[in-house]
């Protein structure tokens, strides 16, 4: 059993887990009506959907970091000998689902001495090197091991060392014992839940789960895509943010040279999550609103006679969207590090299923978005917004905001975009906001939006958009809010006066397309260079964006941040 050292001082704890500096997002709790409506049989379905996203968490923690299991181990024995630090230090763990992260601050959290991050997580090995990596590669494509290549390079297996090779294995196989009983799970929820179509979706999952192939995941995929009118809801996400390894080959010319002419997509791995939830009707239908302008949006996308996109002009979108109260998030999906998701819209472009004809479905997670502290709220404005523009400030208008950002994924070149590399997501988040931003005057005058909801979304959108602090390049999701807001500010979309923002509103729309036009040209060409120079002109931190901090540090003391899942928790014991 190993032993390992504590990173966090007691002083640092016990600050980090304070209630002041600790964010908690709590889920459905056991007694929530949303629960207690459900009919039996989906009740009994949702006790074995929690138990497979709790499997997947053991699973995607070793895809993580190779010491996440054994540290937790190694806290639960400290914790049954009385010890304190490993009790505060396992919060964060179970916060952030792993013994690195970072936190609100952009700051590397690590919770073990001398246990760091690697580019390649847990999925590469610990001590290989880019340049080493690069090497072993273009060797072994020069030997003829094409087949074995594209292993260690298909966005599901785990890279292991092979004498002076290396080896990818399937996910499936990796893991298999574990696969099996989440599959078990999922078998027996689909035995009970009410709904057909969903219990088809399961059955498949289940298969996928059992078996290393990726066309089963696609199929997986592509039926779980059309889920629209179900009680539940059970995702495994697989998303490639965290590998900051394999997009490094892009920047070897050589390299992406010979295995361009092998037919090898070298695709970042998926860090996978689990999302367990009670689908809302109600807030399900407020957001189908949106899908009939779709195709409309498609058409008005910049330079859109120039690529293929998911969304079909002139047919129905296949694009579905529910609202879910959250029973449990788990893994990849759960993970609170520097903030949490509010929504996903899957499968990327990367992924099997939208090249055999499936369509993707926005996933919005209603406990994550409720804000729970509207004095702090009023504080922040107070601090950091035109007192006359207070009136156009809705905590509502971000989530409409969030629906234009998952459905905007959607839009725009239908190729994954990998020759961009470690640029690709920050990219494709820019994207996706200047997407939601240019179009809300089209909506405006389509009638999704009044005059006056324009307004909230734009002046709620650019107020939100200042953050606390310098995020890292790894921060897609944050990187891309800097470059918007040195963008805008350099055009006028705001100006900041006696320490406020004031939003030109008038501008940001116009301006919002310009960007738009401006990635997505970026995207079409593909080229890395430019990707990289566009990136880095705008991911500039000026010193209005400093002074904006400033304010938000003191009104906001939240350093991490984590998940409560009492009905999830009572499930598991079940």
């Amino acid at each position: 059993m190993r032993e390992f050292e504590f990173n966090l001082s007691m002083e640092e704890l016990e600050k980090r887990t304070h209630k002041d500096y600790l964010m908690t997002k709590k889920m459905l709790k056991a007694d929530a009506p949303e629960y207690l409506e459900l009919a039996e049989g989906d009740k009994d379905a949702l006790k074995h959907l929690v138990k497979a996203a709790y499997i997947l968490e053991k699973i995607n923690m070793q895809i993580d970091c190779h010491h996440n299991l054994e540290f937790k181990d190694f806290l639960e024995r400290e914790i049954a000998k009385g010890n304190k630090q490993a009790e505060l230090t396992k919060i964060l763990f179970d916060a952030q689902k792993g013994i690195n992260a970072i936190d609100t601050m952009s700051t590397k959290i690590n919770l073990a001495k001398g246990i760091k991050e690697f580019p390649g997580k847990g999925v590469y090995p610990e001590d290989l090197s880019k340049e080493e990596f690069h090497q072993i590669l273009t060797q072994m494509v020069n030997n003829g091991k094409i087949d074995e290549v594209k292993k260690i390079l298909t966005q599901r297996s785990v890279v292991e060392r092979n004498g002076e090779e290396l080896v990818g294995t399937d996910y499936i196989d990796k893991f298999k014992d574990d696969f099996s009983k989440m599959a078990d799970e999922i078998e027996k929820a689909s035995q009970t839940s009410t709904n057909a179509d969903f219990n088809e979706y399961l059955k498949l999952q289940a298969k996928a789960l059992r078996e290393a192939n990726p066309m089963l995941d696609a199929y997986a995929d592509k039926k779980w895509a059309t889920l629209q009118d179900t009680p539940l809801e059970f995702t495994i996400t697989r998303e490639n943010y965290e590998d900051e390894m394999t997009g490094t080959i892009v920047e070897n010319k050589e390299l992406s040279a010979l295995l361009e002419k092998h037919g090898i997509s070298p695709i970042p791995k998926d860090f996978l999550g689990g999302r367990v939830g009670i689908v809302n009707k109600k807030g399900t239908h407020a957001l189908l609103a949106i899908k009939e302008y779709l195709p409309t949006l498609a058409q008005n996308m910049p330079f859109a006679d120039e690529y293929e996109q998911n969304i079909s002009t002139d047919t129905d979108a296949k694009q579905t969207m529910v609202d879910v109260d959250l029973v449990a998030v788990t893994g990849d999906v759960g993970e609170y590090r520097g903030g949490i998701t509010l929504a996903e819209n899957l499968p990327n472009d990367d992924k099997l299923s939208l090249t055999i004809g499936g369509g993707r479905r926005n996933v919005y997670h209603r406990q994550i978005r409720f804000i729970s502290d509207m004095k702090k709220l009023q504080e922040r404005l107070d601090e950091i917004l035109d007192k006359e523009q207070h009136q156009f400030y809705l905590d509502e208008a971000d989530h409409w905001f969030t629906i234009g950002h998952e459905n905007a994924h959607s839009l725009g070149p239908k190729k994954a975009c990998e020759t961009l590399g470690k640029y690709r997501n920050i990219i494709e988040e820019n994207k996706a906001d200047m997407g939601a931003l240019a179009f809300v005057d089209l909506l405006t005058e389509l009638g999704m939006y009044t005059e006056e909801q324009r307004k909230q979304i734009i002046v709620t959108t650019i107020a939100d958009n200042f953050l606390k602090s310098k995020p890292t390049m790894s921060q897609a999701h944050r990187v891309r809010t800097v470059m918007q807001n040195k963008y805008f500010a350099e055009r006028g979309a705001y100006d900041i006066i006696d320490g406020k923002i004031h939003v030109n509103i008038d501008k940001v729309v116009p301006i919002a397309k310009e960007m738009l036009a401006e990635i997505i040209k970026i995207q079409i060409e593909g080229d890395f260079d430019k990707a990289e120079k566009y990136v880095l002109d705008n991911f500039v931190w000026t010193d209005n964006m400093e002074l904006i901090a400033q304010k938000l540090q003191k009104i906001n003391k939240t350093l991490n941040g984590r998940t409560e899942s009492e009905l999830a928790e009572k499930l598991l014991k079940e």
